[in-house]
């Protein structure tokens, strides 16, 4: 049978099948094979996987434009949407497990400024362009795409700068120091933008004393949970750790991941702001009763749970960028204008570094990509509506992947450029030769 005979007729079948569960393991099966190959073929030509996943994502989701919608169910299907907001869950577990609370209390003054300066830069920014290319929008579309550019993505950083051998130079540790703010800032932000837009979807309406009690609430979600539950996380894997049945850590970690994100919920706060402080709060002297017998630590343990479900919703997030709003020169437009806003909001950055001789152009452009993080923002936008109206439309959202999608690729090479220029002797230093 030739392939595209065998691809329409699984997909048929997927479509038309009775039962949900087996039509859900066909979708999941196209999905992870794809997102796997996708990015393996990323890794090779020196990208992030992510880009590669999200690129066989707009690709699937596309395939009309050569006659072909099959799998075009994928994009509205329920279950696999339930399946990619989980995987939001579980990678915002897996990057607030890369942060302690000691860290965040420990970034310097520098790492500090540099946060508060790269989120401030680029929301103005986003915003700045969405009110010039997109009047009619709305204020919140606008608020939405300065928090979109807000993100950074700096696990795509982190990992070029271990490439490059630089992990340990003073412009890393500004950098590393300063995504730990950023991730909490922004999270704020997204959960005060949008507090707001299911306020004004509800009737309620807008005022600064909203605004103020919506960013109080998530400061005090944010700074509560870390202070409660770096008190009682280590009594509880205390107790659990006398359990001996298998799987005790996984279980409750990953139970205690989802209760905080249901809390964060009913406090009309994004999931992913609860996954995120679930993950710092626990550190790895929490599980010392378990790795003391030989148990894998919870790294090691959530790491294959996040390599099934987090591609879930690259692909599906790729899925539902349509590309053919592209070709309109208005969108065209808008995601060249949110790409040179992304580049230019981060290299304010370095109007925080003070008090160090960290490379400023390497801190600006270590802080350029943005990578999953931006994505995760831009899909939450696209679910949100007022009134029956989306915040994000789908051309909107299509700029937002072009723009995420260039600052991840710009990155990489961009930093060894900046390292290689920093290396080099300065004119006066030749001269003196």
């Amino acid at each position: 049978m030739p392939i595209d005979s065998l691809v329409v007729a699984l997909s048929t079948a997927a479509t038309a099948h009775a039962d949900p569960v087996a039509q859900l393991a066909l979708a999941l099966a196209l999905i992870l094979v794809t997102a796997k190959v996708g990015g393996e073929i990323a890794t090779r030509l020196g990208q992030p996987a992510v880009l590669g996943e999200l690129v066989v994502g707009v690709i699937i989701g596309n395939l009309v434009l050569v006659g072909y919608a099959g799998l075009d169910y994928l994009k509205t299907d329920r279950l696999v949407d339930i399946f990619a907001r989980l995987g939001v869950i579980v990678l915002l577990f897996e990057v607030g497990l890369g942060s302690t609370i000691r860290e965040m209390l420990s970034v310097g003054r520098a790492a500090f400024l540099v946060a508060c300066v790269g989120v401030v830069a680029p929301f103005a920014l986003g915003w700045a362009v969405g009110a010039w290319l997109l009047p009619t929008a709305g204020g919140y579309a606008h608020a939405f795409l300065g928090a979109t550019l807000s993100a950074t993505s700096v696990g795509i950083t982190a990992r070029v700068l271990k490439d490059l051998g630089m992990d340990r130079s003073a412009e890393a540790r500004v950098i590393l120091g300063a995504a730990v703010i950023d991730d909490v800032l922004g999270l704020v932000i997204l959960a005060a933008i949008t507090a707001l837009i299911a306020a004004a979807n509800s009737g309620a309406p807008l005022s600064y004393g909203a605004l103020a009690f919506t960013i109080g609430k998530a400061v005090l979600f944010l700074v509560g949970a870390l202070l409660v539950g770096a008190r009682l996380s280590p009594r509880l894997f205390s107790v659990a750790s006398r359990l001996r049945t298998r799987g005790v850590l996984l279980a409750i970690s990953l139970a205690f991941c989802f209760l905080l994100s249901w809390l964060a919920d009913a406090m009309g706060l994004a999931t992913i702001v609860g996954a995120f402080a679930a993950g710092v709060i626990l550190e790895d002297a929490h599980f010392s009763g378990f790795t003391e017998r030989g148990e894998r630590t919870i790294h090691e343990l959530i790491a294959p749970i996040a390599s099934f479900v987090t591609p879930i919703f690259f692909v599906v997030i790729g899925m539902r960028a349509d590309i053919r709003a592209l070709a309109r020169p208005d969108v065209f437009a808008l995601a060249l204008a949110l790409t040179v806003a992304a580049v230019v909001g981060k290299q304010a950055c370095s109007l925080g570094l003070v008090g160090t001789k960290a490379n400023r152009l390497i801190v600006g452009i270590g802080m350029v990509p943005r990578g999953e993080v931006g994505l995760i923002f831009a899909g939450i936008g696209l679910g949100l509506t007022v009134h029956g109206h989306p915040v994000i439309d789908q051309a909107i959202f299509s700029a937002v992947v072009v723009m995420v999608m260039v600052t991840t690729v710009l990155t990489p090479p961009a930093l060894a450029w900046a390292f290689a220029r920093a290396a080099r002797p300065s004119a006066p230093e030749r001269a003196g030769r």
